[in-house]
C-alpha cells in the first residue's frame, strides 16, 4: 500500500480545498468538485456537507475510487469509509479547528455528517 509522503500531507493539510473526481461505475471520471479536507496524522479525510445525498459522495460510495487535486498534489485514491467513532471524533475537531472561522452553518453540517468520512489512500 501506498503512503502519503510528508510533503504531501503538508501541502494537501494547508491547501483551503480538495478537488475531488470520484470514479463512476465505467471507470471514468466524474467532474470535479471542491471539498473541504482534513488530516489526522498521516491520513486524509473528507466528509460530503450534503450527507449521503451529496451526489459525489454517492459516485464515490460505489466505486471507492477517485482523482483528487489540493495544494498542486494531483493523485488517484482509494476511498475508504470510516465508521471508527474514535477516528470520527477526532475528525470532528480537525474540521472543527481548521474550518471554524466559516461559523457553524458551514462546519456544523461537515460534523454532523459523520457517516461518509472517507479517507484518502494514494495509489
Amino acid at each position: 500500500m501506498t503512503a502519503w509522503t510528508n510533503d504531501e500531507l503538508t501541502r494537501i493539510e494547508h491547501a483551503e480545498e480538495l478537488r475531488m473526481a470520484p470514479s463512476r461505475s465505467d471507470g471514468t471520471p466524474r467532474t470535479p468538485v471542491p471539498i473541504w479536507v482534513v488530516r489526522d496524522g498521516e491520513d486524509l479525510y473528507v466528509r460530503s456537507f450534503r450527507g449521503s445525498a451529496g451526489a459525489w459522495y454517492r459516485t464515490a460510495r460505489a466505486s471507492h475510487e477517485g482523482r483528487i487535486r489540493s495544494g498542486g498534489v494531483d493523485k488517484d485514491v482509494t476511498l475508504i469509509e470510516v465508521s471508527d467513532p474514535a477516528v470520527n471524533d477526532r475528525i470532528d475537531t480537525a474540521y472543527r479547528t481548521k474550518y471554524g472561522r466559516y461559523g457553524a452553518s458551514y462546519v456544523d453540517p461537515m460534523v454532523a455528517s459523520r457517516d461518509t468520512t472517507l479517507k484518502l489512500v494514494p495509489h
